[in-house]
C-alpha cells in the first residue's frame, strides 16, 4: 500500500474512534461518516497522491466540483463537505496539521440557479484555440468536442472506451451514473475528430481507454477540467468554464432547437425529468431575451 494511503488508513482509523467514543455518535452515524471520508480520501490519493497533511484547500474545491459534475444533490454535497471540515478539525486536535484545508471552503448555494452557457461560436472559439499540428491538440480537440455535442458528464467522457464506439451506427455507449450505460448519437464533428484522434492514438496505446495522457493511461477528471479552463482562457472567455458547462450548453442549445424535454432528458441520461426541467426555464430566460431585442413592443 502507498505511503500516502497508510496515512490515510491511519488517521481514519483514530477519526472512528474520535467521533465513536467521544463524540458519541450513533453507529449509522459513524458508518455515514466513514463512508464520506473514505470517498475524499480514495480522490485525493487517486489525483494528488498526498497523505491528509499535504492536502489543500484546491485539493478540496476539486474533490467537491467532482461531486457536483458527478449530479450529487447539494444535500448530498453539503453533508460530504461537512464530514470533510470535521475530519480536518479532527486532525487539528491532534495537531497533525497546523491549519484546517477545508475552513473555508463553501457548500453548494440553496437556490435553484440557472446553469451557465457558452454559444456555439464560444464553443467553436475554445476548440480553435489547440493546435491539431501536435497529437494532444488532436486529442484536446476530439476530448472537447466530444463531451460537448453528446452531452457528456466529465466522468462519463473520461470512461468511454474503444468498445464504446458504434460510428457504423452513428452512436457512443456511455456508462453513466449508478453503471447505467445508454447510446448516445455521436455527430459528424465528433466522429471526425475523433478519428483523427485514433490515427495517432496508437502510439501512445497502453490503455484501452479512449483519450489517453502521454503515458497512455486514462484520463483524471482534473486533466479533463484544466485542458477546458486554459483553452476557455486562450478563446478570451472570461466566465468560468467547467466541463458541466459543455453539458448545460448541450441542453439548452437542444431546446433551443426544437427538441422535447424527453429527448434531453434521455440524452442527458437522468433518471428523474425534474433534473431536466431546469434548462426548460434557462431556454425560457433566452427567449425573453430574444423577444427583448427583436420584439417591435419590446421597447414601448
Amino acid at each position: 500500500m502507498a505511503d500516502a494511503e497508510k496515512r490515510w488508513d491511519e488517521f481514519s482509523r483514530k477519526y472512528r474512534g474520535y467521533i465513536k467514543l467521544e463524540k458519541r455518535l450513533a453507529d449509522n452515524t459513524v458508518e455515514s461518516y466513514m463512508r464520506d471520508l473514505g470517498q475524499f480520501a480514495g480522490y485525493v490519493c487517486g489525483e494528488y497522491n498526498v497523505t491528509p497533511k499535504w492536502v489543500t484547500a484546491a485539493m478540496v474545491e476539486s474533490f467537491m466540483a467532482s461531486l457536483y459534475d458527478l449530479g450529487a444533490e447539494k444535500t448530498t454535497q453539503a453533508r460530504i463537505l461537512s464530514g470533510v471540515k470535521s475530519f480536518f478539525n479532527f486532525l487539528l486536535l491532534e495537531d497533525a496539521i497546523d491549519s484546517s484545508p477545508a475552513e473555508f471552503v463553501e457548500g453548494p448555494k440553496s437556490g435553484r440557479k440557472l446553469p451557465e452557457v457558452l454559444s456555439t461560436g464560444e464553443i467553436d472559439r475554445v476548440i480553435s484555440t489547440f493546435d491539431t499540428g501536435s497529437p494532444l491538440g488532436v486529442r484536446n480537440a476530439a476530448m472537447i468536442e466530444t463531451m460537448y455535442s453528446c452531452g457528456l458528464r466529465v466522468s462519463e467522457l473520461v470512461g468511454l472506451k474503444l468498445g464504446d464506439l458504434f460510428f457504423d451506427d452513428g452512436f457512443l455507449r456511455v456508462t453513466g451514473k449508478g453503471d447505467k450505460q445508454r447510446l448516445v448519437p455521436v455527430s459528424g464533428a465528433a466522429r471526425r475528430r475523433i478519428e483523427a484522434w485514433l490515427a495517432l492514438r496508437d502510439g501512445l496505446a497502453g490503455s484501452d481507454a479512449l483519450f489517453l495522457n502521454v503515458r497512455g493511461r486514462g484520463l483524471t477528471r482534473v486533466m479533463v477540467f484544466l485542458v477546458l479552463k486554459e483553452a476557455a482562457t486562450a478563446a478570451g472567455i472570461t466566465r468560468a468554464v467547467s466541463p458541466h458547462t459543455l453539458r448545460h450548453s448541450f441542453a439548452t442549445h437542444l431546446l433551443e432547437g426544437g427538441a422535447s424535454i424527453r429527448q434531453v432528458q434521455e440524452m442527458l441520461g437522468h433518471e428523474s425529468i425534474t433534473t431536466t426541467e431546469i434548462y426548460t426555464h434557462l431556454d425560457s430566460a433566452h427567449l425573453h431575451r430574444t423577444i427583448d431585442r427583436h420584439h417591435p413592443l419590446a421597447k414601448m
